[in-house]
C-alpha cells in the first residue's frame, strides 16, 4: 500500500462519491474520480466497492437510509392507527419535498441514479410497505380498520399516494392544489380502510 493509500472507511468513500457525483453528474462520475478526490489510488477504493455500479447503488442506499429513521419511529408508536398512518405518510411526503427544495440539483441526480439502482429502490419500497402494513395490522387488531391483508393494503396506500412523494413527480409538487388533492385522496383511502361508524 502506498503512503497515500491511508485506511478508508466506506462512509468516507460514499461521502466523497456524493460530492463527485454532484460535480461530474450521475453518468460521468467514476471510481477513479472518487479515488482522485480522496487522494488515494483507485485500488484503495476497489477494496471497498467492486464496481462503479455498486458504488452508485451504495450512494443511493445511503441517501434512502437517511430518510428512514423518522418513518420507522412513527410506525413504532402506539395508535390510533388512522392518525398514525396519516402521520407516516405526512412525514414521508415532507422529507421528500424538503430534500427536493433544499437541493434540487442533488435530488434530480439521485432520481437519475435510482432509476438504475432497482434492487435498492425495491428494498426501500418494500420497507415503506411494511411500515404501513405494521400500522394497518394494528388498526385491524384495535378494530378501527377492516380486515385486510396488511401488506396488500400497505402497498395500495403507497401506490395511491405516489403523486405526493415519488421523486418522478417532483416538478408537480409546486402545484398549489396538491395539499387539497392529498387530503381528498386520503379521505377516500380512509373510507375504504376504516370500519364504518354506526349511525
Amino acid at each position: 500500500m502506498s503512503p497515500t493509500d491511508a485506511p478508508l472507511t466506506r462512509d468516507q468513500i460514499l461521502s466523497t462519491a456524493e460530492d463527485v457525483i454532484r460535480r461530474f453528474g450521475p453518468t460521468k462520475a467514476t471510481v477513479v474520480d472518487v479515488a482522485r478526490a480522496l487522494g488515494v489510488s483507485h485500488a484503495a477504493v476497489y477494496r471497498h466497492v467492486a464496481s462503479k455500479a455498486e458504488l452508485r447503488d451504495l450512494v443511493v442506499g445511503r441517501w434512502v437510509e437517511a430518510t428512514m429513521p423518522p418513518l420507522r419511529a412513527i410506525a413504532a408508536l402506539p395508535g390510533p392507527a388512522p392518525q398514525q398512518l396519516r402521520q407516516l405518510f405526512d412525514a414521508l411526503i415532507a422529507v421528500k419535498r424538503r430534500r427536493a427544495a433544499d437541493d434540487p440539483q442533488l435530488f434530480a441526480t439521485y432520481r437519475t441514479l435510482a432509476a438504475d439502482a432497482q434492487s435498492v429502490v425495491a428494498a426501500h419500497v418494500d420497507e415503506l410497505v411494511e411500515l404501513a402494513a405494521m400500522i394497518i395490522r394494528s388498526g385491524v387488531k384495535e378494530g378501527t380498520f377492516r380486515t385486510f391483508d396488511p401488506l396488500a393494503a400497505g402497498r395500495a396506500v403507497l401506490v395511491a399516494t405516489s403523486w405526493f412523494h415519488h421523486p418522478v413527480h417532483t416538478a408537480e409538487w409546486v402545484d398549489q392544489s396538491i395539499d387539497t388533492v392529498y387530503n381528498d385522496v386520503w379521505e377516500l383511502l380512509m373510507d375504504g380502510l376504516c370500519v364504518a361508524k354506526s349511525q
